[in-house]
């Protein structure tokens, strides 16, 4: 499985997808770095003039509701409408779902046009699915993430998507298979925006491989394993986020294959 996920590693930096991001502006900066370090083309634009001709050279859609308001949501419901009808694909972060009806009301459009992924954390997850209570902190996790594997099966099943939920162990939820991937460090919580990278990297993933589900399950771990292996060399969050960033770029297959702790059901 390691070599595996390694040769989807590899057909990003081959076919180098562009992708096109509508995602919140706290982070444009470093999702757009974490994209070009893993060999894809980032395109950061919510122009709604502009969105269907983006769609059609792009190879996937990334939609997060981080900074959502009144124009972004409608250049956003028009992304996903467009890439669900043009088949392409597209991942959604439900960032803050279930904090108030405004976000909720926007995701559960965004939901009618099956998001070939949903990644988000745990509490974002279980405010989707609606299979319980449990409120939502921001964009923070109030929820552990194996809590949420219930609410990501009624996800996928309702949605026909593929559901990652993020936290200590990354748990992605696929049609046939479901994997487990327990790489990351905790100083990766302290930089802002570093799930809204994993969601853009999955983003290039989806738009390079055959296999979605293996390719969320290699996004999930080339930034996990990139955060154990820049932290060891980073004195905080501040170099913590460039040492990331470098070692996206320049992970080598024995590091990649050394490092990962993946469990597949």
């Amino acid at each position: 499985m390691e070599k595996i996920l390694w040769q989807q590693v590899q057909l990003v930096k081959q076919k180098s997808p562009l992708v096109h991001n509508i995602t919140n502006y706290v982070v444009m900066n470093n999702t757009a770095n974490a994209l070009l370090a893993v060999g894809a083309s980032p395109i950061m634009a919510h122009a709604r003039s502009e969105i269907k001709e983006m769609i059609g050279i792009a190879h996937s859609v990334v939609i997060n509701i981080g900074t959502l308001d009144e124009y972004w949501s409608e250049s956003m419901l028009l992304a996903a409408e467009t890439a669900h009808s043009a088949d392409k694909p597209w991942v959604l972060d439900p960032v803050g779902a279930g904090a108030n009806s405004f976000r909720d009301q926007v995701l559960q459009q965004l939901l009618q046009f099956q998001p070939t992924v949903i990644r988000g954390n745990a509490s974002e997850i279980i405010a989707l699915a609606q299979a319980n209570t449990t409120v939502t902190k921001g964009a923070d996790s109030t929820a552990q993430s194996n809590e949420a594997v219930h609410a990501a099966q009624i996800l996928m099943q309702r949605c026909h998507s593929i559901v990652c939920v993020s936290g200590e162990t990354d748990i992605i939820i696929g049609p046939q298979q479901s994997f487990f991937i327990k790489n990351g460090h905790p100083l990766m919580t302290k930089v802002t925006g570093l799930g809204c990278s994993a969601t853009a990297l999955t983003g290039a993933f989806i738009g390079s491989v055959e296999d979605k589900t293996l390719g969320v399950a290699a996004a999930m771990a080339v930034i996990g394993i990139a955060g154990e292996l820049a932290a060891q060399q980073s004195k905080g969050p501040g170099s913590l986020q460039v040492n990331l960033i470098d070692k996206l770029y320049n992970m080598t297959e024995e590091e990649f294959i050394q490092n990962l702790k993946i469990e597949q059901k």
